[in-house]
């Protein structure tokens, strides 16, 4: 579904502000299953970006509940959440770039978040990257309802866990991009899973995101991978009653 049907192609500025305000939406019902997956994983596109409803959970066998994303343009764009207060994350419905470019390659690699996300549920605000052809995703939590030391009702993949059921991490408090991270590595099965959690938790900050691969590379956990994918949404385990996110001024600038 292309934003703005019916609009001249030299984008949003030629349309009418009524038109602007109804850029694009799509609304997936409850489901137990990957049917309607046009409508799960809805998407289109705004310029260098893409966007997609992402209620992927059906598709493993956990039911997920209601959501509808929105768009006008990567600097807004959101999405209401009703999804039950079980266990297993239903959605990560996310905005994303493309770079296809080698680290060595790459000077910089900078993105603006600013978010709006609810005081209840359980869910991050995360930064999904993918590189080495997607053996490799690193995730980049910004705000999230569970806690830096890898407890809660959310936690980081990682492969090693405390008796009483929180992650381990494979160091603490490192310093990258003007914060501090604890940082977990595990696996899904899929692929690796490499996680940051800011130990402050924010949702508005610029993140050289360059740094973060940078310092797995330092650690040889992967050499001068093509990085692929950069993603950022919000990965929602929970938010019964249908709970509201939204990101106001996501860009990024790949030199």
């Amino acid at each position: 579904m292309p934003f703005l049907a019916g609009c001249a192609a030299t984008a949003l500025m030629v349309c009418s502000a009524e038109a602007q305000a109804e850029a694009w939406s799509a609304t997936s019902p409850e489901a137990s299953s990957c049917y309607p997956s046009d409508l799960l994983f809805a998407s289109s596109s705004y310029g260098s970006y893409t966007f997609n409803n992402d209620v992927w959970s059906p598709c493993q066998g956990v039911a997920a509940g209601k959501q509808t994303i929105w768009a006008n343009s990567n600097l807004d764009w959101g999405v209401s959440s009703n999804q039950p207060d079980t266990g297993h994350i239903k959605s990560y419905p996310h905005i994303g770039y493309t770079v296809n470019k080698s680290l060595s390659s790459l000077k910089s690699l900078t993105a603006v978040v600013s978010a709006i996300t609810p005081s209840s549920g359980a869910w991050e605000s995360t930064f999904d990257i993918w590189a080495g052809n997607n053996a490799h995703e690193i995730m980049i939590w910004l705000n999230y309802t569970g806690s830096p030391d890898g407890c809660g009702n959310v936690k980081p993949i990682s492969a090693n866990w405390t008796f009483s059921g929180c992650a381990i991490p494979i160091q603490k408090d490192v310093q990258l991009s003007g914060a501090y991270w604890n940082v977990y590595v595990g696996s899904n099965s899929s692929n690796t899973v490499y996680s940051f959690l800011r130990t402050k938790k924010t949702d508005h900050t610029t993140l050289d995101v360059l740094a973060f691969m940078n310092y797995l590379k330092s650690r040889n956990y992967f050499d001068d991978v093509v990085l692929g994918d950069v993603q950022y949404g919000f990965e929602i385990t929970s938010s019964p009653g249908g709970l509201p996110f939204a990101s106001k001024n996501f860009s990024i600038t790949a030199e």
